[in-house]
């Protein structure tokens, strides 16, 4: 009898620990900026922010952060590759001010990349 609980208390925190590490995975990559962008209306220096996404289907909510904090939520949707992006990238657009606005990010060895809707954004009709 003994050894029946000892079995499942470790077959419970097994299954406990695997369902925790899955639900605490979150979908997040690297982006690199080599050029000042505009992000949703607010301006990004060059450098290396933390990009992290959650949502189900193809719309997803985007965060980037510097260190721990978040710079700047907007939607976005993901977009589907042909192939596997070679490595991390990001794709601009120049608006009429001269600006580059940030229109893509794509991660080294995904089949996807985060297009940036911003459409859907209130601060993209300024």
């Amino acid at each position: 009898m003994q050894m029946s609980r000892i079995v499942v208390l470790l077959f419970g925190t097994a299954l406990l620990f695997s369902s925790a590490a899955l639900a605490g995975e979150t979908n997040k990559g690297t982006l690199r900026l080599d050029d000042k962008v505009v992000v949703d209306g607010k301006p990004l220096n060059p450098g290396s922010y933390r990009v992290e996404w959650d949502g189900s289907g193809p719309n997803v909510q985007v965060k980037l952060l510097r260190g721990k904090q978040t710079v700047v939520t907007l939607p976005a949707h993901l977009a589907e590759q042909a192939a596997a992006n070679s490595h991390d990238a990001y794709s601009t657009s120049v608006e009429q001010d001269g600006s580059k606005a940030l229109t893509a990010i794509y991660f080294s060895g995904k089949r996807f990349a985060l297009q940036i809707d911003h459409e859907a954004s209130p601060q993209a009709s300024n």
